[in-house]
């Protein structure tokens, strides 16, 4: 099985997810930020690609926009999503990040997904603290997730990013193995 793991990552936070998704998968398996992806669109082909992990950050609610323009090109090809948020990965807001990007895969399919909270850019703290509304004050709650989140992606979260890709890939394995079955009429 031939993996690709493509990721946007402003801080380090997703690449740092990515490189662990991709020192779980079978070999081999090409790790690239997503600037330097291959053409994944109907016409560019599949590379040879069995699955495509797909990395993103979250930005006003979905995928960063480096992400989200490589992803919705992306056609024909089994998928894994994973993203790093500085929200709950547990939230509401997680799930409909997770449901924006789901989206965005249109024409593959999409084996599975992981968030996991990730440290918050400064320069996007400072924003959110100066544009603060009613609909986002930062509250003693916002704060303390937001101090919570600068300690992620974790070892923790790290392990549970590995776990869903492994499991993501041992079904491919098993999917091929059972399609290659002696006896199979072909």
């Amino acid at each position: 099985m031939k993996s690709l793991v493509v990721y946007s990552s402003r801080t380090g936070n997703t690449e740092k997810v990515a490189r662990a998704i991709a020192d779980c998968l079978p070999r081999p398996c090409d790790l690239l930020p997503v600037d330097q992806a291959p053409d994944l669109s109907a016409g560019g082909g599949t590379h040879g690609y069995d699955f495509v992990a797909l990395g993103f950050w979250v930005d006003k609610g979905g995928p960063d926009a480096a992400a989200a323009k490589y992803m919705q090109a992306v056609k024909n090809c089994r998928v894994g999503l994973f993203g790093t948020l500085g929200a709950w990965p547990d939230s509401d807001h997680a799930r409909d990040c997770i449901r924006r990007a789901e989206e965005m895969m249109a024409g593959n399919e999409v084996l599975g997904s992981f968030l996991c909270q990730g440290r918050i850019d400064p320069a996007v703290i400072a924003m959110m603290q100066k544009m603060a509304s009613d609909a986002h004050p930062m509250t003693p709650e916002r704060i303390a997730r937001i101090r919570e989140a600068e300690r992620h992606p974790d070892e923790k979260d790290l392990a549970d990013a590995q776990a869903a890709f492994r499991a993501m890939a041992d079904r491919l394995a098993a999917t091929a193995a059972t399609a290659t079955a002696p006896g199979d009429p072909a």
